[in-house]
C-alpha cells in the first residue's frame, strides 16, 4: 500500500469516529427512560412561566371574584338607605354618615357623630338635601337618632339583621362617607365578635363604663364612615360603624388606620333605637363591678385561680349592684404589683358558660335592663356558687 492510499484509509476511519460520536452526543439529549436525567432537571429550572405546563395555565381567581353580581347588587339596592351627615359644632364643620330605619324618617347614627350638633344636614344618594334634627341619643352604646321630614317615597329603609347569627369569617360590606366621599363601598370579614369598647361615658371616678357585644372588621373604615351600616351579603344591617383602632400618627399629624374597625352590634341597636325614638334617651343596666378584658398565665397563677377561663373580680364599687348581691373583689396583694386576688372569678351567667368578661357585657347588655335579675355562678374559696344581682342603672 502506498504512503498515499494509507493516508486515505486513515481519513475514512476517523471521520466513521466522529460521525458515531455526533449520533452518540444526540441521544444524550433524548433519554426516553422513566427515570428523570439530569438534563430533564436542569430544564425544570427554567422559570415556569416560559414552560407550556399544566400549572401554567391554571387562572387563580381574585378573593371577591365570586361575589361581584352579588356586592354590585348590594350596592345598587342598599346604598340609596344610607346618607350623608353634614354638620357644624361650636368646634367646626365636621361629617359622618347614618342610614334610614322607616319610612318614618327616622336615620341611625352615632352618638359622637350627632352631639353638640348646631345645624344638621342630611345628604341622600338622590341629591335631596333636607335638615335633620337628633331626637336621641345614648352614650353607652354611641347611637343616635335623627329625625328627617320628607315623602316617604324618597326614604329607603335598612332592615337589621341578628348579630348573634353572624360567624367569624363571613363577609361584609361598609358603605358611609369616609373624608367627605359619600356613598363609598368597602368590603371585608367580620374578624371577631364580642368585642369590649369603653364607653362614651364616665363613672363618678373618671373612669368609663364599658360597652359591650362589639363587632370587630377589617371592612376599611375611615374618619367619615363612622355611623355607616355594616351590611351582611343579605343587605341586612348587622352592626352600626363606630371605630377604628389607631397607631401613632403620620407625617401629616393625622393618626394612622391599622385597618382593625369596630360596629355597634345590631341586636344592641335593635334594643336601643326604639327607646331613643320614644323617649330620646336609653337606660343601661349597671353592675358597680371592673374584671379583667384579658389574663395572662402569670395573673392567673397569681390570683391562684382555679381555671383560666371566666371574668376574675378586680373590684366592686361600694353600694352598687354587684356589692350589695355579695360579690367580692380581690383584696389581698399578690407577687405582681396593682394585682389582688381573693375576688369572685365568675364562670357562668343565668347558668350560660362564659370565657371571660367580654362574654359577660355582651350577654348583659342584649337581654338585660335595669331592674332585671342576673344569675352569676361564681368560685369563691374553692366552693362553687350562684349569686343573684339584681341590675341597676347608669347615671
Amino acid at each position: 500500500m502506498t504512503k498515499q492510499n494509507k493516508l486515505r484509509t486513515l481519513f475514512f476511519i476517523l471521520s466513521i469516529l466522529v460521525v458515531a460520536t455526533a449520533c452518540s452526543l444526540t441521544r444524550v439529549g433524548v433519554t426516553t427512560s422513566d427515570e428523570p436525567s439530569t438534563d430533564t432537571q436542569i430544564q425544570q429550572t427554567v422559570p415556569p412561566s416560559i414552560l407550556p405546563t399544566q400549572s401554567s395555565q391554571t387562572v387563580i381567581v381574585p378573593q371577591y371574584a365570586a361575589l361581584e353580581g352579588t356586592l354590585e347588587a348590594i350596592y345598587e339596592k342598599y346604598s340609596p338607605g344610607v346618607v350623608s351627615l353634614q354638620f357644624t359644632t361650636a368646634e367646626g364643620a365636621g361629617q359622618g354618615t347614618g342610614f334610614v330605619i322607616d319610612k318614618e324618617g327616622h336615620i341611625v347614627t352615632n352618638y359622637h357623630v350627632a352631639s353638640g350638633i348646631d345645624k344638621l344636614e342630611v345628604h341622600f344618594s338622590s341629591g335631596l338635601k333636607v335638615y335633620g334634627e337628633v331626637i336621641g341619643s345614648d352614650m353607652d352604646s354611641d347611637l343616635a337618632v335623627i329625625k328627617v321630614d320628607v315623602d316617604p317615597d324618597e326614604l329607603v329603609p335598612l332592615t337589621l339583621g341578628d348579630s348573634n347569627l353572624i360567624k367569624v369569617g363571613q363577609t361584609v360590606v361598609a358603605i358611609g362617607n369616609p373624608y367627605g366621599l359619600s356613598g363609598t363601598m368597602t368590603v371585608g370579614v367580620v374578624s371577631a365578635r364580642g368585642r369590649v369598647l369603653d364607653s362614651m361615658r364616665q363613672t363618678s371616678a373618671g373612669t368609663y363604663y364599658s360597652s359591650g357585644d362589639t363587632i370587630q372588621t377589617d371592612a376599611l373604615i375611615n374618619p367619615g364612615n363612622s355611623g355607616g351600616p355594616l351590611l351582611n351579603l343579605n343587605g341586612e344591617v348587622i352592626g352600626v360603624n363606630r371605630a377604628i383602632q389607631t397607631a401613632g400618627m403620620s407625617l401629616s399629624g393625622e393618626a394612622i388606620n391599622t385597618g382593625i374597625g369596630f360596629a355597634i352590634s345590631s341586636n344592641i341597636v335593635r334594643k336601643v333605637v326604639p327607646s331613643l325614638i320614644e323617649t330620646g334617651s336609653y337606660a343601661y343596666p349597671y353592675l358597680g363591678m371592673t374584671s379583667y378584658s384579658s389574663m395572662s398565665l402569670a395573673m392567673i397563677e397569681a390570683l391562684e385561680l382555679p381555671q383560666s377561663t371566666g371574668a376574675y373580680v378586680s373590684s366592686v364599687v361600694k353600694g352598687g349592684p354587684a356589692d350589695v348581691a355579695g360579690i367580692r373583689g380581690g383584696t389581698v396583694p399578690t407577687s405582681l404589683q396593682g394585682l389582688y386576688k381573693g375576688g369572685d372569678l365568675i364562670i357562668a351567667v343565668d347558668g350560660q358558660p362564659i370565657k371571660d368578661f367580654s362574654d359577660l357585657m355582651s350577654y348583659m347588655v342584649v337581654n338585660k335592663n335595669p331592674g332585671d335579675t342576673i344569675t352569676f355562678t361564681v368560685i369563691r374559696d374553692g366552693q362553687t356558687l350562684d349569686v343573684d344581682v339584681v341590675l341597676g342603672s347608669r347615671e
